[in-house]
């Protein structure tokens, strides 16, 4: 999930899904179940839930979303091959089927995968869902008028490079076949296990040929899912969407449906979600958010407030904000420099500028503490809470640098309490014991992305963040540290630029495989064989804390998403 990723990318900020999506096993149901206060906690059918979110719900189209999981507010429309598990905690990293009858049959070496649609599948005007239905929707998300999904298809089906997408090429994708009305073949350029966690992204929703309008197909796109789009304006800011009779719970075992109408309203302030959440008067006590945290002075007052407490949902994404540091840029191309900058960060006055220690935890490898990443702890550069400022000086001296450097820190101006100035200003103060002057240099948010995601560009030391597509190491690792994926010519992740050809071929070994557990052990083993080279400082992983209204039931955080799952909620 490139930083910050349209939804699932988003998650970590705002989430939908996406971006877009940080820290130890996350919070059990005991944490997690907010019930609201008083009356039965039971969860009944019935009612409409309010959503109040910041960002509009943009390109409400399946081929235009970049999601995780299938997304939240998406995923009560759009049904897709499989999905996330929606259950609390560790079990909600799991995939698990949807419209398919399981995860899906690999061949031998994992570059052909089959799918098997359930029976009894229908859209919202009752027709039946098709393979060809789910292939078409696939090959429109390659039209350049729809662009904006994940990247993957592109890359892993075989002859989709250049593919331009039905409108230009009627001729479709000969990698995806359909043999029959509920069977659909995948075939890839090279092994890949995960393709399981692929094909929850909203790009494998069916879509009726008959019905695709191009890219007015966000007004009313066509339901898979217990909920259909009864009106969309202002592209995404007003959203209300209404039962689909044809919808049968026989045929999903993820989504809840409860509530009869979902009203989705954006463009509000986040202090006034939180606000309005708090209050909870006439229909915002029936309301969540899906793109509205708490923030550090609102957290204070929430937790003075045992209702209110009782009312906070606890989740963590798969998301690490670190320090980059780029080895062709002086100083830092000496290892010994970028191992005293390690040694010599407070990780403690990074978390309170992060928030404090509710809003934000340690973070000493790259990959996220979950076992689903594959975390294996590990702290290569041990400093403690408050850092080693006279093992980095003894660093600096074997560098060359008895008498210190000067250097220049990027980091973005935006408020988001992870790439802002108050975390540089926190590295700032904590080197400056090292012996280490750093200048910050602050960048608008726009032109702070630019720069830093390009080769041409990328300064030698800066604030950075990653979250990841789905709960895995792979769409974690190998976008910052696989040397194919370095971008001369475009948006670039790959950081410290490096090309190890024994990472890049740890990397492949392990998409070969498709028992996802031994998989994860295997990036978790590479997670700590790269740190060796300190091209990244971790810093921390976000705890997303969020408010629901007094009559909402039925929480559920999984450490896919870190945040409330709309499709389990309740409001009676």
């Amino acid at each position: 999930m490139r930083h910050p990723s349209p939804t699932a990318r988003r998650v970590a900020a705002a989430s939908v899904g996406l971006v877009l999506a940080a820290g130890a096993a996350a919070c059990g149901p005991k944490d997690n179940d907010a019930k609201g206060s008083g009356g039965d906690s039971t969860p009944h059918k019935g009612g409409t839930l309010t959503v109040l979110n910041s960002n509009p719900q943009e390109n409400f189209d399946p081929a235009r979303l970049y999601t995780s999981g299938g997304g939240n507010v998406p995923s009560l429309v759009f049904r897709t091959l499989t999905t996330r598990n929606r259950e609390n905690g560790a079990a909600g990293a799991k995939v698990v089927p949807d419209l398919a009858t399981d995860t899906g049959r690999p061949n031998k070496d994992a570059t052909v995968w089959t799918y098997t649609l359930k029976k009894g599948l229908k859209y919202e005007d009752g027709t039946p869902i098709t393979s060809a239905d789910i292939k078409y929707g696939i090959e429109r998300s390659f039209a350049p008028e729809l662009s904006g999904g994940a990247p993957y298809l592109r890359d892993w089906l075989v002859g989709a490079a250049n593919y331009q997408g039905p409108y230009k090429d009627k001729k479709g994708l000969s990698a995806i076949e359909t043999p029959d009305a509920r069977t659909i073949v995948f075939r890839l350029n090279k092994p890949e296990g995960e393709f399981p966690y692929l094909a929850t992204q909203t790009q494998f929703t069916p879509v009726p040929r008959s019905k695709d309008t191009g890219t007015k197909y966000a007004e009313h796109p066509v339901s898979s899912g217990p909920y259909k789009v009864v009106e969309n304006d202002n592209n995404g800011e007003h959203i209300v969407l209404e039962r689909n009779t044809y919808w049968s719970a026989a045929t999903d075992a993820e989504r809840k449906a409860y509530p009869d109408k979902v009203d989705v309203k954006s463009g509000l302030d986040s202090s006034v979600i939180n606000q309005r959440l708090s209050a909870s008067q006439g229909t915002d006590a029936a309301a969540v958010t899906t793109d509205t945290n708490l923030g550090p002075a609102e957290l204070a007052k929430v937790t003075g407030d045992k209702e209110l407490a009782s009312r906070v949902g606890t989740g963590h994404f798969g998301y690490t904000n670190y320090i980059a540091f780029n080895p062709t840029v002086k100083p830092f191309n000496n290892v010994k420099v970028r191992q005293a900058i390690s040694y010599a960060i407070d990780r403690s006055s990074v978390i309170n500028a992060a928030g404090g220690s509710a809003l934000a935890e340690a973070a000493t490898t790259f990959l996220p503490n979950q076992k689903s990443f594959g975390y294996e702890p590990y702290d290569l550069f041990p400093a403690g809470a408050t850092g080693d400022p006279a093992k980095a000086k003894e660093l600096l001296k074997q560098a060359g640098y008895p008498s210190g450097l000067t250097v220049t820190l990027t980091h973005s101006n935006a408020k988001d309490f992870e790439t802002s100035p108050e975390i540089a200003t926190a590295i700032q103060d904590a080197l400056k014991k090292a012996g280490i002057t750093v200048k910050l240099q602050g960048l608008e948010d726009n032109d702070y992305s630019d720069t830093v995601h390009s080769v041409k560009t990328e300064p030698g030391f800066f604030l950075a963040h990653w979250g990841a597509d789905w709960p895995s190491g792979g769409p974690f690792l190998a976008p910052i540290f696989d040397g194919r994926q370095i971008v001369r010519d475009g948006a670039n992740f790959n950081t410290g630029l490096l090309n190890d050809k024994s990472v890049n071929a740890e990397i492949d070994a392990i998409n070969k495989l498709t028992d996802l557990d031994a998989a994860a052990k295997r990036w978790g083993a590479l997670d700590k064989k790269i740190g060796e080279q300190a091209l990244t400082v971790p810093l921390f992983h976000p705890v997303y804390k969020r408010l629901v209204g007094k009559d909402i039931r039925n929480v559920v955080i999984s450490d896919w998403t870190g945040v409330l799952d709309i499709s389990q909620v309740a409001v009676k």
